[in-house]
C-alpha cells in the first residue's frame, strides 16, 4: 500500500516538473497565440461560421437578443422538450424560450441555421454604475459560410419584424394621453399610458354592414401596404375624419379600429399643448402601429373665421387669420396660454414631421364638419371621410342582437316592419336606442315594445317640428356628403395656394423667434 502512494507521489512530481518546464518554455502569451492559431486553422477548413449575440452590449441591452428570444419562442413552443416560461409586464400571453445551453434548428427560405442559448457564470465584477447580472446570456448562430450574406441581409431583419409582431400580439394595447402637455417625465416620455380595454369591435358597431366592410378593407390595405407606400414615395400614414351628430359612435369606431389592427391609441389633447414645437415633440414620441386621435377638433382649436357671411373666402381675412396665433381651446376650451397655429396642425398631419414614424393613422372627429377649415379636410391629411349617421334599420338589427341577443328573424314580422318604417323618420342615435334597450335587456318583448313606442313618439315630434320634410337616413347621408363637398370646393386653387404660402411664412417666423 505504501508503494502505491509512493509511486503516485512520484508521478505527480514528474507531472508538476513537466508543467513547470512547459510554462517556462511556452509562456502564457505563446500558449494563447497557439490556441488562436489552432482555431483559425480549424475555421479555415470548417464550412460553418458563428455569430455571438450577447444579452448586454457594454452597458446597454441588446435589442437583437430580445428579438431572437421572442422569435424562437414561436418555434420552441412546438418543438422544444425543455422550455423556459415567462410573462412580461402588460402582456396578455406567456412566452416560451430555450432553456439554458439548449439548441434548436430553424429554417428560413430553405436554409437551415442552428441557434444555441449559451449561459455562463460572470466573473467577479469591478465597480460599475449599473450592476450586471450574475449570468452571461447570449445566443450563438451557426450558419454555413455560403449562406452568410443571405442570412445577414434578410434573416435578421425578418427576425426583428416577427419579434415586433409577437410582442404586439402578446402585449395589451395601451391608451396614451398628454396630460402634462409637451413636458417630459423622469424617463423622457411626454405621454402617460393605461391599458386599453375597450371591447368595441366592428361586429358590435352599429353601422351599415356595407360601410363597415369598406372601412375594414381600407384599414387592411393600409396595414399591408408598406411596399406600396414605399414604391409610390408616400409616407406610410393615413387620415380618417369621423363626423356626424353626437352619440353616433365615433369613439366606438376608433376603439374598433384599434382592436381590429392591434394598434395603440394616442389621445392628443390640444388644449394641453402650448405651441407648435411641443406638438412636434409629441409626434416624435409616438410609436409605429398606432392611432393618433384628436376628438372634437372643432372645439379643441379655433378653425373658424376664414369665411364671411355670404360663404365666400376673404383673402385679407385669411391673411390676418394666419398671421395671428390661434389659442388652443379658443372655440370651446378654457382660457390659457396655449398657442397652436393652423399651419402647425397641418404640418403635424401632412408635413415633413408627419413621416418621422411609420404605419400610423390620424383620426379626427367632429360634430360640425362645416366649421373645419377646408385645408384640413383635403386628401393627404384626411384621406377617408366617414359620416356617422343616425341609426338606420341595418344598424338597429345589430343593436338588437348586441343588447337582447335576438336576431331580426326571431321578431314578429309586423313589429319588424314597423321598426323598419319608423327608425329612419325617428332620427335617433345608436346611443339613444342603446339606452332604451339596456333598461329592459332582461325582458326582450318589453324592450322591443318600448323601443317601438319611443321611435314612433320621436318620429311624430320630428314631423310636427318640420325637421324631416320626408327625408330618410340615406338621403340625410347624401345631403351631408354634398355639404362636405361644398365646403371643400368653396376655395379656389389660387386661394388655397395663398393659404399654404401663409402657413410656410408663419412657420419661418416661428423658427426665427425660437432661434
Amino acid at each position: 500500500m505504501n508503494e502505491y502512494w509512493t509511486s503516485l507521489a512520484s508521478l505527480l512530481g514528474v507531472f508538476a516538473f513537466c508543467q513547470t518546464i512547459l510554462q517556462a518554455v511556452f509562456p502564457p502569451e505563446l500558449r494563447f497565440a497557439s490556441v488562436k492559431l489552432f482555431y483559425r486553422i480549424f475555421h479555415c477548413f470548417s464550412s460553418y461560421c458563428y455569430f455571438d449575440i450577447t444579452e448586454i452590449d457594454g452597458v446597454n441591452t441588446n435589442e437583437l437578443y430580445n428579438a431572437v428570444q421572442l422569435y424562437l419562442s414561436s418555434s420552441v413552443s412546438i418543438t422544444g422538450n425543455r422550455l423556459s416560461l415567462t410573462r412580461a409586464v402588460n402582456s396578455s400571453g406567456f412566452t416560451f424560450g430555450l432553456a439554458n445551453n439548449d439548441s434548436i434548428v430553424d429554417t428560413f427560405n430553405g436554409v437551415n441555421v442552428l441557434w444555441e442559448h449559451v449561459v455562463t457564470q460572470r466573473q467577479a465584477q469591478t465597480f460599475s454604475w449599473r450592476p450586471l447580472p450574475d449570468e452571461k446570456r447570449g445566443f450563438t448562430l451557426r450558419i454555413k459560410k455560403k449562406d452568410k450574406s443571405f442570412i445577414l441581409n434578410s434573416y435578421l431583419d425578418y427576425i426583428m419584424e416577427r419579434a415586433s409582431d409577437i410582442r404586439r400580439n402578446n402585449q395589451d394595447r395601451l391608451l396614451y394621453t398628454n396630460s402634462r402637455g409637451g413636458s417630459l417625465d423622469s424617463r423622457g416620455h411626454p405621454w402617460e399610458s393605461v391599458p386599453f380595454k375597450h371591447p368595441s369591435t366592428f361586429d358590435t358597431l352599429a353601422m351599415d354592414p356595407h360601410k363597415k366592410k369598406e372601412i375594414m378593407e381600407d384599414l387592411l390595405d393600409f396595414a399591408n401596404g408598406q411596399s406600396f407606400y414605399h414604391k409610390t414615395g408616400r409616407a406610410w400614414k393615413r387620415g380618417y375624419l369621423l363626423y356626424g351628430p353626437p352619440g353616433t359612435g365615433k369613439s366606438s369606431m376608433i376603439a374598433a379600429m384599434a382592436n381590429f389592427l392591434g394598434y395603440d391609441i394616442y389621445d392628443l389633447e390640444l388644449t394641453e399643448v402650448h405651441n407648435n414645437s411641443e406638438l412636434r415633440k409629441l409626434l416624435m414620441k409616438t410609436s409605429s402601429k398606432s392611432i393618433i386621435v384628436i376628438e372634437d377638433i372643432d372645439c379643441s382649436i379655433n378653425l373658424t373665421g376664414r369665411k364671411n357671411n355670404n360663404g365666400s373666402v376673404s383673402v385679407s381675412a385669411s391673411r390676418s387669420y394666419y398671421d395671428s396665433e390661434i389659442r388652443a381651446g379658443g372655440g370651446c376650451g378654457e382660457e390659457g396660454g396655449n398657442n397652436i397655429t393652423l399651419s402647425g396642425l397641418l404640418n403635424f398631419t401632412d408635413g415633413l414631421w408627419s413621416c418621422c414614424g411609420s404605419e400610423r393613422i390620424f383620426v379626427f372627429t367632429t360634430n360640425h364638419i362645416e366649421k373645419l377649415d377646408p385645408a384640413l379636410l383635403r386628401s393627404g391629411r384626411m384621406d377617408m371621410h366617414i359620416f356617422m349617421s343616425y341609426c338606420s334599420f341595418p344598424a338597429l338589427k345589430i343593436l338588437l342582437k348586441n343588447y337582447l341577443g335576438c336576431e331580426a328573424c326571431e321578431l314578429e314580422e309586423s313589429i319588424l316592419k314597423q321598426l323598419e318604417e319608423v327608425v329612419d323618420v325617428a332620427r335617433m342615435t345608436p346611443a339613444d336606442i342603446s339606452e332604451v334597450l339596456i333598461k329592459n335587456r332582461r325582458k326582450k318583448e318589453k324592450a322591443v315594445e318600448e323601443l317601438l313606442e319611443t321611435l314612433k313618439l320621436r318620429a311624430e315630434m320630428n314631423e310636427k317640428s318640420g325637421v324631416l320634410r320626408g327625408k330618410n337616413v340615406v338621403e340625410e347621408e347624401e345631403e351631408e356628403e354634398e355639404q362636405e363637398k361644398r365646403a371643400l370646393d368653396s376655395e379656389s386653387p389660387k386661394q388655397e395656394s395663398e393659404i399654404e404660402d401663409n402657413c410656410k411664412e408663419e412657420e419661418e417666423e416661428e423658427e426665427e423667434k425660437i432661434k
